[in-house]
């Protein structure tokens, strides 16, 4: 399974881009480049969060991306300008939409998915789900549910004013917003949740003993009462002398026996 999982991550990243965009957008590089440095991850499809306006034929009850006209799209915050711009163009039924963020990373195993899920969802994206494919690609999808789809024409013709369009950009805008301040906020709990993840991984031990316990040599417990028979012997024949006298020898030999204590 290891070498199956690197196998699809390999390929996956010599892909050409095959985005209208062509690379990963500026504002999540970061976050991409986090999760492919990772052995356990890899991503396979994202988008920033965009503000679009297709044209689709006016037949057609439908509308889907690939039979549309793309008369508008920014991956930052648009004018009201950008949008009365595009719509001027539409021939069949012009559709304004903000699509906030997604993502989609592969995992090497089902515990690695579930704490990007877990991530993802206390970072407020709760619309974020994971899958186990029949061939065993286990994939996680971060995204969320506050986007935007407002019809703008229709056969060609303008359904809105400018001061609606204008108020649709403020909110467009608004998502926009909201939308990087989760991304951030993703980004930063990820992180965290990673190192956490590796500390736990390395299964830190406890720390070794200080070196000056163990070079301490081991003294034979014979050894040790022979050296407390002979403090005793020393102290005897000390108290038998006058040893009120305070003069230098006894101090030193006093010294002696406060050395001979602590070896």
């Amino acid at each position: 399974m290891d070498k199956t999982f690197y196998q699809w991550k390999k390929q996956s990243l010599q892909k050409l881009d095959l985005s209208k965009k062509g690379s990963v957008d500026q504002d999540i590089e970061h976050l991409v480049s986090l999760l492919n440095s990772r052995e356990e991850y890899f991503t396979t499809s994202s988008c920033s969060g965009r503000v679009i306006m297709i044209d689709a034929a006016a037949e057609n009850s439908e509308v889907q991306k690939q039979n549309c006209v793309w008369l508008f799209v920014s991956h930052q915050k648009c004018t009201s300008e950008d949008l009365m711009s595009a719509v001027a163009n539409s021939s069949g039924d012009a559709l304004l939409k903000f699509e906030p963020f997604i993502l989609h990373v592969q995992c090497k195993r089902l515990e690695d998915a579930q704490l990007i899920h877990s991530v993802a969802i206390n970072s407020g994206f709760r619309n974020s789900g994971l899958t186990v494919s029949k061939a065993g690609k286990i994939i996680t999808a971060v995204r969320s549910t506050h986007g935007l789809e407002v019809p703008l024409s229709h056969g060609g013709k303008l359904l809105v004013g400018q001061e609606y369009i204008s108020f649709l950009t403020q909110i467009a805008n608004q998502k926009m917003e909201e939308n990087l301040r989760r991304i951030q906020r993703f980004y930063q709990n990820l992180q965290s949740s990673l190192i956490t993840e590796t500390f736990q991984k390395l299964q830190i031990s406890e720390p070794p003993k200080s070196q000056e316990n163990q070079d301490a040599p081991n003294i034979p417990e014979t050894q040790t009462k022979q050296n407390k028979t002979s403090l005793y012997k020393r102290r005897r024949k000390r108290d038998q002398t006058d040893c009120c006298h305070a003069d230098r020898s006894s101090t030193v030999c006093e010294l002696d026996d406060c050395v001979d204590l602590f070896t």
